[in-house]
């Protein structure tokens, strides 16, 4: 299994909206996006990604992030990730400094584990010496991915109606 994580752009536009159908068509809730799944539009979420990838363009309340896609050896879309540069108070508690989906039909192949793997070195380029990730505590696949990458689990905690596990691993 090769994979490659690239950042988003035009040419994989129609490949990321299939990959967003795929989930929408499966009432999915699309982590590791940057909010692909709340925007009807590629250009405006593009220009989002774009903009909130640097310091000093990042909107007001969000913190930076490069948002990958996953794309195997016959150029399609295997996942989604988004690596947050640090974190505030919302990600400290809920989203941690990675967010990642794996396109339902491509599950349970080491998909999420090999995506996991190359995002920690992303975090290590940037300076994380601790990365946090989170999962719903319902999200076994995950929270295994996530240990298998070295995760050790903090604690869990009551976020809205969901349980939030909070894993940290050392870079």
């Amino acid at each position: 299994m090769h994979i490659q994580l690239i950042k988003p752009n035009e040419q994989y536009k129609d490949k990321i909206l299939d990959y967003k159908a795929e989930f929408v068509a499966n009432n999915e809730v699309l982590h590791g996006s940057a909010g692909l799944d709340k925007i009807d539009n590629f250009e405006e979420w593009y220009r989002l990604i774009l903009q909130n990838s640097s310091e000093h363009t990042v909107m007001q309340g969000l913190v930076p992030a490069s948002t990958f896609i996953a794309v195997d050896e016959n150029d399609e879309i295997v996942g989604m990730i988004d690596i947050r540069h640090r974190l505030n108070d919302f990600l400290f508690k809920q989203g941690g400094h990675i967010g990642y989906s794996v396109r339902k039909s491509q599950r349970r192949k080491g998909y999420a584990t090999k995506m996991l793997s190359m995002a920690l070195d992303v975090c290590k380029s940037l300076g994380i010496e601790k990365c946090l990730i989170t999962c719903d505590k319902t999200n076994i696949a995950s929270a295994r991915t996530i240990m298998k990458s070295g995760g050790i689990l903090e604690n869990e905690i009551i976020y809205g109606e969901e349980i939030i596990s909070r894993y940290w691993i050392s870079l």
